[in-house]
């Protein structure tokens, strides 16, 4: 219900290490909804295929400055704003690292025009999601939002560009809030190793510190020294504005010159250059919290606005293929992971070589076989079939960018922001003029191990989880509800009106004669098709007694190769397509639309003709168990682990855990007849999205997955219900933390068929749906208590859950918990207000079409529906009951199903002050 409790995380391993390397901003999104308003499902008939037209792409710059792009996506009802400020933590002021970053948290509290309780209440009444994020060059503010709202939009980034309040009191508060969100990165150890990382490869440079801060810096720095900050950098002449969408861009951009066109242009200080000095290499250890250690080997490449950005791209993509020599490691069972990363800042980057090896295993030698493989590709050069398909596939993935709305804003800014480029386009030309020489050379003149930074990150046990008894009764709370925000005029113009959103045009939906479901969504946004499917199924229940760890292993399989190709020619045919591919009980493509046949006949292949080899069965069971010897003992493992007992009894299927004694025990046997029993049409969707009609879909994949069958009756998937939870306490120690993480988790009794979870979702909205919600106002705007916090409602067919989870100090976790406590009651023992009620249904109503602002969501909405057994036009019933809902059916709602009294409190981390 609330996380997986074990399985094969690998596919995690680089994105754990590199994160951090972008700070995200104020906090996640707000107010962001997945819902797509569909009919029941019906058979359509075939539409007429239309004619694609290229995106329109429309570009203005101000008399002040301001550069724009609009770029049409017809894609969905939705449009992203994004605003690149050509600044970052680079041109901090010495001893103040931290500058950009809190002054991107403070452009949410508040301007001239538009105070913070202002901002927070159109951020909830647009319903869509916005964020920021700082990197050392850029810093960047982008809204996801229904394109009837783009007006608004634009006048929230003009009075924030215009004139920042910046009070001494507003800093004080956003002082703890920041200073918790450094807590949290400091207690990730891939955080730490990135930043001593980047402080050896860019020492004496401004990337020498990254963009979070420091705690010191952040209390000696005040509101005057943000104020200079913002008078210097933040002007429309420093500025790109990116907007995608569902857009007129002639309209649109009369309406930025009417907006932004008077806010003057200033004088720019100068830049600080980038230059970094080679950094003798050097050895660090790092002990963690992972399952599992890592080598790795970092070195200084290009950024991406150099000459050889390109070529060092490729390099890296050859790197990191599964075709190359370091994943050879993983097959030859000689890593756990093995691969490449590259993370490129705009005027330096750096590449990481990095593989996995078992806690208390040997790292030396694992080091030693990377080491090996580099000075031989540095010698000798990459193979040349891999330099071009790197390029083909580098080339074919922009195609894919405009069935995103958000990241199709994201291509572009990335594009002008950060590669000083025209378009995303650009680097077509840059990639197609990349030789395997040009590789060569640079990986020559980069993989020098005189200049590697080499790390070692040391898996550490921080102890067992210690057990406490329940909290008793919760305190009984009741608060007066804060008075409402009234909006500026032109703000309350637009959004007054509170209508239900057009339901999307159905899907087709079509039964194969052997069972399988196939939905198809035509999108022709793009020349590509991308496909998701899923096979109902469930390892608690499946897995037969003793044989635990088995699924893991099984999909695991699916990366060795098919019967008619083994694992590299399997490989080079999805290469040669191109085409991306992932199989097992969930799986997908994505392919350029005139080789979708191609594409859907390797994933099948795939999906129903495993080679399930006895020697990579061999390898991968070692490794799996080798994995789950540092699983079970890891702070995150232990950390689900008592969240799932907290909220399930004791013996249920859910609890059932793999271990090395059953991974070990497993025989290939064992493995196919798993495969069997789960792997069956009947109890399988397709969704294919994009460049497509529904009869090409049909006939495609009738072609490749119609000769499947299934045998015996379906098998039980769906666990069965399971009483309510009670109150308990747990904390699992981290020694890596300094941060807690909290989660207060309980079961609850009701399911999605009962039409009570719309009500709980829209009182939950109130509670814990963003920058307006309660829980934030008062666990972090009034408090500082935490740097983010959320609540949930969580449901499978038979089973449902709540929780709330928050960060905060040690010292806080107590006081944050009681402040939660205080909100929950709160709904219950009185209504909510009528504006609160107006602001949650404005935001889940407005935000039902940003669920058709990807073709991934789309597809991702429909599987989830089909997964809890709910009609495809949930969305459109879910809209109508938020529309007719009354503040005391809410109240009604969470009287009913939510038990304040029945929290539990699991902590991960240092020990607490409960």
């Amino acid at each position: 219900m609330f996380f997986k409790t074990f399985g094969s995380f690998r596919p995690l391993f680089c994105a754990a290490l590199l994160a951090g390397t972008t700070l995200g901003g104020c906090m996640t999104e707000a107010g962001m909804v997945s819902g797509v308003a569909l009919f029941p499902q019906a058979v359509a008939r075939e539409p007429e295929a239309p004619i694609r037209q290229a995106p329109s792409v429309t570009r203005a710059t101000l008399p002040n400055g301001l550069r724009v792009v609009v770029v049409q996506d017809r894609l969905a009802p939705v449009v992203t704003t994004e605003l690149n400020y050509l600044v970052g933590s680079s041109e901090a002021p010495a001893g103040f690292p931290g500058t950009a970053h809190a002054l991107e948290h403070m452009m949410f509290r508040g301007s001239n025009g538009l105070d913070k309780d202002q901002l927070a209440a159109l951020g909830a009444r647009i319903g869509g999601s916005y964020n920021a994020d700082t990197t050392e060059d850029v810093t960047q503010y982008y809204y996801t939002a229904p394109a009837e709202d783009l007006d608004v939009l634009l006048r929230i980034e003009a009075l924030r560009m215009k004139g920042l309040t910046l009070s001494e009191a507003d800093w004080d508060k956003e002082r703890g809030a920041i200073e918790q969100e450094v807590s949290r990165d400091l207690s990730s150890p891939a955080y730490r190793y990135i930043s001593q990382l980047q402080s050896i490869l860019f020492k004496g440079t401004p990337y020498e510190h990254d963009a979070l801060g420091t705690r010191p810096s952040f209390n000696k720095t005040d509101a005057a020294l943000l104020r200079k900050f913002y008078e210097q950098w933040y002007a429309p002449n420093n500025a790109i504005l990116v907007i995608a969408g569902d857009v007129d861009p002639e309209a649109t951009i009369a309406r930025i010159r009417d907006i932004f066109g008077t806010i003057p242009s200033k004088t720019l200080p100068e830049r600080t250059p980038v230059k970094p000095a080679p950094a003798p290499a050097q050895t660090l250890t790092f002990p963690t919290d992972y399952p599992v250690g890592f080598a790795t080997i970092a070195f200084p490449m290009p950024g991406q606005n150099a000459k050889d950005f390109a070529a060092a791209d490729i390099l890296s993509d050859v790197l990191a293929s599964q075709r190359g020599a370091l994943y050879q490691l993983v097959p030859a069972g000689k890593a756990l992971f093995a691969g490449f990363e590259f993370a490129p800042k705009k005027s330096a980057g750096f590449g990481l070589a990095l593989a996995a090896f078992p806690k208390g295993g040997d790292s030396s030698k694992v080091l030693t076989d990377v080491r090996t493989i580099l000075a031989d590709i540095r010698k000798n050069g990459v193979p040349a079939e891999l330099v071009e398909a790197a390029k083909t596939k580098e080339i074919a993935q922009l195609g894919f960018s405009a069935n995103s709305v958000s990241g199709l804003a994201e291509s572009w800014s990335e594009a002008l922001a950060f590669k000083n480029l025209q378009s995303p386009e650009d680097m077509i030309a840059a990639y197609r003029a990349v030789t395997p020489e040009d590789v060569n050379r640079l990986a020559a003149q980069l993989l020098d191990p005189d200049r590697a930074v080499t790390a070692i990150l040391t898996p550490e046990n921080s102890g067992k989880p210690i057990e406490g008894k329940g909290f008793g009764g919760a305190e009984s709370f009741a608060s007066a509800p804060d008075k409402p925000v009234k909006l500026p005029d032109w703000a309350e113009k637009a959004l007054a009106r509170l209508d239900i959103p057009e339901p999307a045009k159905a899907p087709v939906v079509q039964t194969l004669p052997n069972g399988l479901t196939l939905i198809v969504h035509p999108s022709h946004v793009s020349q590509t098709i991308e496909v998701a499917g899923l096979i109902r199924h469930n390892s608690d229940l499946q897995e037969p007694q003793g044989k635990e760890g088995v699924s893991d292993v099984t999909e695991e399989l699916f990366g060795y190769g098919t019967q008619k190709h083994d694992r590299l020619a399997f490989r080079k045919a999805l290469d040669d397509v191109p085409a991306w591919e992932s199989a097992g009980a969930e799986f997908s493509l994505r392919v350029p639309s005139n080789r979708f046949e191609q594409g859907m006949s390797l994933l099948a292949e795939n999906e129903l003709q495993p080679a399930f080899p006895d020697q990579a069965f061999q390898i991968v069971r070692q490794q799996a168990a080798q994995e789950q010897a540092g699983q079970l003992q890891s702070p995150g493992y232990l950390f689900s682990r008592a969240i799932m007992g907290a909220v399930s009894p004791k013996g249920d299927p859910s609890l059932r855990e793999a271990t090395p004694k059953t991974l070990m025990g497993l025989s290939l046997n064992d493995v196919k007849a798993y495969y069997g029993a789960v792997w069956r049409p009947d109890m399988t969707t397709i969704v294919v999205t994009g460049d497509v009609t529904p009869g090409q879909a049909r006939t495609v994949v009738e072609k490749t997955f119609g000769a499947w069958k299934a045998t015996g009756p379906k098998p039980v998937v769906d666990l069965s219900a399971r009483p309510d939870s009670r109150t308990s306490r747990s904390h699992v120690p981290d020694k890596s933390n300094v941060q807690d993480t909290v989660v207060l988790p309980e079961s609850l009794g009701l399911t999605p068929t009962n039409p009570d979870h719309f009500l709980l979702t829209l009182g939950n909205e109130v509670l814990g749906g963003g920058f307006s919600s309660r829980l934030y106002r008062d666990l972090r705007v009034k408090t500082g208590y935490v740097y983010s916090v959320s609540s949930s409602f969580d449901w499978s067919r038979n089973r449902g859950a709540y929780s709330v989870s928050y960060g905060a100090d040690p010292d806080k976790v107590g006081d944050a918990r009681k402040a939660a406590l205080r909100d929950i009651h709160a709904m219950q023992v009185a209504p909510v207000t009528d504006d609160e009620l107006t602001v949650a249904k404005s935001s889940l109503l407005r935000g039902i079409p940003l669920g058709r602002a990807s073709l991934a969501a789309i597809a991702g909405e429909y599987l989830r529906l089909i997964e809890l057994g709910l009609p495809l036009d949930t969305p459109d019933i879910a809209a109508h009951a938020y529309y007719k809902a009354t503040a005391a059916d809410v109240q009604a709602a969470f009287s009913k199903w939510v038990r304040p009294d029945d929290l539990s409190e699991i902590v991960k981390g240092p020990e607490p002050r409960w």
